[in-house]
């Protein structure tokens, strides 16, 4: 059992909880995720670890309320315990100096992102964020991000902050004034990592996302989280969650994503 020593909702249906697992908050590293149950006889989801401290014996887990699962987990309190708690799981993300390194997040996606920047930063990477969501409340990791940067902009798709239009959008406008890239990680939904790969693929620009399929055992047995990276089915839970954006098959993977979708919308009935 794991205790929530620490709640708070960022924004509508967004939430962010610290919880008590030492052991977990001794090892994570940058792009490691954790899988959680909200109930004992519930199903394990994948949470990216948002944050850890090894003196304190914490992690952060941030989510939007959008399933069973996650909608069970916002209904918890400070003071009550995860049942399930394992990780830190997946390989962790490759944290060197690149040079100009441009990070983007999209939606809750920022929060997995914060960890990965700050270490870029701390490599000696020139960060520069990127930040997307659909409207200026839902904006979250601000203050977190602009920390780990040496410039931060953000778009929203109603334009009520930052610029209106997308990441991208920004994101070819700091390649088209002659800066130069040596890396691009991005982390949010998948149209939003499959629109950054495919503008910076023409450009050479190497660019890594982060990806997160159906996963049920995290172990690499059950074959859940299988994706294709070129020619070749890996699994995200141990080969990822990391991978090079310009190989991964979105459109596999967003087809695979749509597998449970009757099935979600009638557990969120009963």
């Amino acid at each position: 059992m794991f205790k929530i020593v620490e709640k708070k909702e960022l924004a509508p249906k967004i939430v962010k909880l610290v919880i008590e697992a030492p052991q977990i908050a001794k090892k994570a590293l940058p792009g490691q995720f954790v899988m959680v149950m909200a109930q004992e006889d519930g199903e394990r989801i994948p949470l990216t670890i948002a944050g850890s401290d090894a003196v304190k014996g914490t992690i952060d887990i941030v989510f939007m309320e959008i399933g069973k699962t996650t909608a069970l987990l916002g209904k918890m309190r400070e003071g009550d315990f995860v049942p399930t708690l394992l990780g830190p799981l997946g390989t962790p993300s490759q944290i060197e100096k690149f040079g100009t390194v441009v990070c983007i997040g999209g939606g809750v996606g920022v929060t997995a992102l914060y960890p990965i920047a700050m270490g870029l930063k701390k490599a000696g990477n020139l960060v520069i964020g990127i930040l997307g969501a659909r409207k200026k409340e839902l904006v979250i990791f601000e203050k977190e991000m602009i920390s780990a940067t040496i410039a931060l902009k953000i778009a929203t798709d109603d334009g009520s902050y930052g610029i209106k239009g997308f990441v991208t959008d920004i994101l070819k406008e700091i390649i088209e004034v002659g800066t130069h890239i040596d890396l691009v990680y991005a982390v949010g939904p998948l149209p939003m990592m499959r629109a950054v790969s495919n503008l910076t693929k023409p450009y050479g620009i190497k660019t890594i996302v982060s990806l997160n399929p159906i996963m049920v055992d995290a172990t690499g047995m059950c074959g859940a989280c299988r994706v294709t990276i070129g020619d070749v089915t890996r699994f995200c839970c141990v080969d990822g969650p990391d991978f090079d954006g310009h190989l991964v098959d979105f459109e596999e993977l967003s087809q695979r994503q749509k597998s449970y979708q009757k099935e979600e919308k009638e557990i969120m009935n009963m």
